[in-house]
């Protein structure tokens, strides 16, 4: 097995240009362009046509969750401006609880302008509705480059849901090297959108519209829904000579019942709607494992390391199937229906997939980790791919066209 921390990340570069960029969406979210791979071939269609061009009897997995409003802006009285980029909930632990606290709560958090935040509190006047109330922001610890930020207003009927979605600001991709605009409250949401806690969309799925979902249900394509709140993390390069040296940042999701056992009923029909989809998948699979493998069943066993398809240990005979019906006894035993666990996943080449046969997904930065990830399930055959789509007119990264990856279908 390739070995990937050796692998070396400036083989994964290509040339981009700003233009090539897009920096808004197309009016019509189904108008995109979409390159169709499978085996090897490479064709092109719209991406309203996506239901003409799946294999029979696939299932489509998407994420559905929503972005927040997570850049809140404070005015120091020197005339400073600091943000604070609110990455993930702290006290409670909880994306569901920590939105519905009242009064206070803490976040890990991103500083914009640090070196004019040394210390004391941060405060702002918003209003929330009819309300007009004070935010306070205090630094309370450090995480490396994160910081450890309390939130605290006086109001036990205001939410923290309340107070960003009245003073945030949806956080687009640095990339597009431009401020959120009003249309970004819109565009940069998926139609299904609904578990709030993301910083980024989840982009693959920007293109589906309600009319391409009913082409699908007319097809027969199945359906189902996991939750994977995306971390700013999505946006770090790999800024190490190979990736030995890269570490990947956690991420939270949960899936229901239902949908593992429509993955044991579709195994080899798994169709993942973006790269979030596809680690989620993935992930469940080594959780499995580790249920296997841990009869104690502890809060270990429930978060995927990042090498941990590339150890020696792990690669155990266990089929996906045992992996997913184990995963469905644990969740007998614990008396629930929705798996909640974590991921520092990372899927680079020489990964096996486990469940995933193909992917919708956008175009994605030179030497990235989603390139990477890309690169592993096309056997290595990225650019050939990246370079049709950039000789023939198709728009990258966020807001740009996608692709569907088929190499493992027929």
């Amino acid at each position: 097995m390739l070995n990937p921390k050796e692998i070396q990340i400036v083989d994964y570069d290509y040339p981009l240009p700003d233009e090539r960029i897009a920096k808004y969406p197309l009016p019509q979210r189904d108008a995109s362009k979409l390159l169709v791979y499978n085996r090897g071939k490479i064709s092109e269609a719209v991406f309203r046509q996506l239901p003409d061009v799946l294999p029979e009897n696939s299932l489509l997995v998407f994420n559905n969750t929503r972005v927040i409003r997570a850049r809140l802006l404070f005015r120091k009285a020197t005339g400073a401006q600091v943000e604070v980029f609110c990455l993930e909930p702290v006290k409670p632990n909880d994306y569901a609880l920590v939105f519905q606290q009242t009064e206070q709560c803490t976040w890990k958090c991103l500083i914009g302008n640090l070196k004019r935040w040394k210390g004391g509190l941060l405060e702002q006047t918003i209003r929330v509705g009819s309300e007009s109330i004070v935010l306070r922001a205090e630094r309370t610890a450090s995480d490396g480059d994160d910081c450890f930020v309390t939130f605290r207003w006086e109001h036990a009927g205001i939410t923290f849901a309340d107070i960003l979605d009245a003073a945030g600001v949806l956080p687009i991709p640095p990339y597009l090297h431009r401020e959120t605009e009003i249309s970004d409250l819109q565009t940069y949401q998926t139609v299904y959108a609904r578990v709030k806690g993301s910083v980024a969309a989840p982009t693959a799925g920007l293109h589906f519209t309600p009319e391409v979902f009913q082409a699908l249900d007319a097809k027969g394509i199945g359906r189902e829904e996991i939750t994977l709140h995306v971390g700013a993390g999505t946006f770090k390069p790999v800024k190490t000579a190979t990736l030995a040296g890269h570490r990947m940042h956690t991420e939270y999701f949960s899936v229901h019942r239902q949908t593992i056992v429509r993955l044991l009923e579709c195994a080899d029909h798994v169709i993942a709607v973006g790269t979030t989809s596809v680690r989620t998948l993935e992930s469940l699979y080594y959780i499995g494992v580790q249920l296997c493998n841990n009869p104690l069943s502890g809060e270990e066993a429930l978060s995927v390391a990042q090498w941990a398809p590339y150890k020696k240990a792990i690669s155990s005979p266990i089929s996906t199937t045992e992996a997913l019906q184990r995963i469905l006894r644990f969740m007998d035993e614990q008396a629930t229906d929705c798996l909640t666990a974590s991921t520092r996943l990372l899927i680079a080449p020489g990964y096996t997939f486990r469940i995933v046969r193909g992917m919708v997904t956008n175009f994605h930065q030179p030497q990235s980790t989603l390139l990477l990830l890309v690169s592993a399930f096309v056997k290595g055959n990225w650019k050939s791919i990246y370079h049709y789509a950039l000789t023939h007119g198709f728009r990258f990264l966020s807001y740009g066209d996608a692709s569907l990856l088929l190499a493992d279908i027929s």
